[in-house]
């Protein structure tokens, strides 16, 4: 699973796209090779579970490997008057609102309409998503939920998805899961997972889904106007992502290319999740992925201090 479809744009992530469009998405990454398929209820207020479930259907279950996520149920929106857009990034309208929820039931409710909108009986992999703000209510109940309904073979694999390194790090000291979904935080341009998560991941066998690998897009096009954690990057970051890629082209390779490669060279990750907004992303995203980078580029950013050490 070294390249995974992650599918907030089949939601509408910041502008729309055609039913056929996400089904033609998908169909592209599984002709190449894909086989690990990312969605959550928070994507498009689950239009993006709805979509990947009809672009699915007919494949060989289990042949691939699908996860989604808890924490957030979707409800009806009383005040919705019909002309109301949802305003959290996915060009939707907002006939539905988002409730966090990281209680036993809320976690059951949460998988329960997940397997409705895919219009499938099991997921393999279920991350708790974006509960750092509600870790408490998430190690007393959303956890433990998931962790039992992966002793009683629900579902495989229990985890958390998040940015925040050090959240991830506590549950996984302190919980029994056994995958986590990081966003960022262990990319080309910063490496703070380095500190304690990722050797914690190794040490205890946890498999690491890594998303965010550009950072938001700083390091698919390190420019004015580019975004780090989703918002406008820094001048002064985006400076550095400048450095790092002359010293890729010095070597050969795109910064892109190399922004994979270091992610998915790292002995605790398991996947590099990589979205895609058309079929050319995809095709695009998997050639990136296949290239070989010598090892001699990251010890030369290490030596111009661009790049911390893995360990």
């Amino acid at each position: 699973m070294r390249l995974g479809l992650g599918c907030a744009q089949l939601g509408n992530l910041y502008r729309a796209m055609s039913d056929e469009s996400a089904y033609a998405i998908v169909g592209e990454a599984w002709s190449q090779g894909i086989r690990y398929f990312d969605t959550a209820p928070h994507y498009g207020l689950g239009l993006s579970e709805r979509r990947l479930g009809v672009a699915l259907a007919g494949l060989p279950r289990d042949e691939y490997v699908l996860s989604t996520k808890v924490g957030r149920l979707i409800e009806a929106n009383p005040a919705y008057t019909g002309v109301e857009r949802d305003t959290q990034g996915f060009d939707v309208p907002a006939t539905q609102v988002r409730r966090l929820d990281y209680s036993r039931d809320g976690v059951l409710r949460s998988l329960e309409a997940s397997l409705a909108r895919l219009d499938m009986d099991r997921v393999d992999i279920v991350f708790v998503h974006d509960c750092e703000d509600h870790v408490e209510e998430a190690l007393a109940g959303a956890v433990p939920a998931l962790v039992e309904l992966r002793a009683q073979g629900v579902v495989s694999h229990v985890g958390l998805g998040m940015n925040f390194d050090d959240v991830l790090a506590r549950f996984v000291r302190e919980s029994d899961v056994d995958m986590i979904m990081l966003a960022g935080r262990y990319t080309l341009l910063e490496q703070p997972a380095l500190d304690e998560l990722l050797p914690l991941c190794v040490e205890r066998g946890v498999r690491v889904m890594a998303a965010g690998v550009y950072n938001s897009g700083i390091l698919a096009t390190p420019s004015p106007g580019t975004t780090y954690n989703y918002a406008a990057a820094p001048p002064e970051l985006v400076e550095k992502a400048r450095r790092i890629a002359d010293v890729c082209t010095r070597f050969g390779v795109e910064l892109p290319a190399a922004a994979i490669a270091l992610v998915a060279a790292h002995p605790a990750v398991e996947s590099v999740v990589l979205g895609a907004s058309s079929v050319a992303q995809v095709r695009t995203n998997v050639a990136r992925a296949a290239v070989e980078v010598p090892p001699a580029l990251w010890t030369a950013l290490a030596e111009e201090g661009l790049l911390r050490a893995a360990g």
